[in-house]
């Protein structure tokens, strides 16, 4: 193998050129010299994503006409990636120096390694943890915990571990992974997109790994917001999709009356309480969708 296989890096940005500019400058500057940098705008309606090209024109500039979703904004570049490896790296993130080359080696090692992801530190204070690994999602409520999710770090997650899932922030794969699992399910929009992916990824036979060795610093829900209406939306209808798309047997049907009869109900109820009415509107329109699809997709 080439000493410095391409590397296809893919980021999505939506309304938020200046840390798109941000996140490329320190790509740039982590030191790996065979870079193919595909940056896809998603159709910002307030936004000058042309001044990313200006500012760095060795970029593969994608311009969609409307709005796809991370899934589909990601997609869009997969379609030219022509990497050996494919690093989605979302656009609200800051890598280190020799961060590319330190996943590549750990992506490497064995043939059954199909996805690493480097754990993920806050931006805003570098000592507190965002990603350590995903626990497998439980099979009836579909919730699983990200490992690690707002504690200090004191080195307790520095050993490389399995991940039940990918963190779509940060996910380096094999090209040949990418083959045989087919591209991100566009149908999810925004969350659990990876989620489906990596479930794919799995049954193809790879592993995904946490790898401890290097991180990115990530300015969490900068696009969506940390509680706003469309991540209501969508967290509480792709998990219903999600059921739908990787359940089957009596196990769906559970899952699926747990999620309209009592979970996306609670979540509704919960931001009436607490005045969040925009975002209550936004969980009855998850269960409305939830509803019609459930019974469209399985009588």
């Amino acid at each position: 193998m080439n000493r410095y296989p391409i590397v296809s890096v893919v980021t999505v940005n939506y309304n938020q050129s200046a840390a798109t500019c941000d996140m490329l400058e320190s790509l740039y500057a982590s030191g790996y010299p065979n870079l193919e940098t595909l940056v896809v705008d998603n159709a910002s309606p307030s936004d000058t994503p042309e001044h990313i090209k200006e500012k760095f024109p060795q970029i593969i500039f994608i311009q969609s006409k409307k709005n796809l979703g991370f899934a589909g904004g990601n997609n869009l570049a997969l379609q030219q990636a022509k990497g050996d490896f494919i690093y989605l790296l979302n656009n609200d993130t800051i890598v280190l120096e020799n961060h590319i080359q330190l996943l590549i080696n750990a992506l490497t090692e064995n043939q059954i390694t199909g996805v690493v992801c480097p754990k993920i530190k806050l931006y805003d204070d570098p000592n507190i943890i965002l990603f350590a690994g995903f626990t497998q999602m439980t099979s009836i409520t579909t919730r699983n915990k990200i490992i690690g999710y707002a504690e200090k770090d004191h080195g307790q997650y520095d050993q490389r571990r399995q991940s039940a899932y990918a963190h779509g922030a940060a996910m380096m794969l094999k090209r040949e992974v990418m083959e045989k699992a087919g591209w991100m399910n566009e149908h999810y929009f925004l969350y659990y997109e990876e989620i489906d992916w990596s479930t794919r990824i799995r049954n193809a036979g790879y592993s995904i790994d946490y790898i401890p060795d290097t991180f990115v610093l990530h300015k969490e829900s900068l696009s969506t917001g940390k509680n706003s209406p469309l991540k209501s939306y969508y967290l509480n209808r792709n998990r219903v999709l999600f059921i739908l798309s990787n359940r089957s047997g009596w196990l769906k049907a559970i899952s699926l009356l747990y999620q309209l009869c009592i979970a996306i109900p609670k979540n509704m109820l919960a931001c009436g309480f607490r005045g969040q009415f925009a975002n209550m509107k936004a969980c009855f329109r998850a269960w409305g969708w939830s509803f019609c699809g459930s019974v469209k997709r399985c009588f």
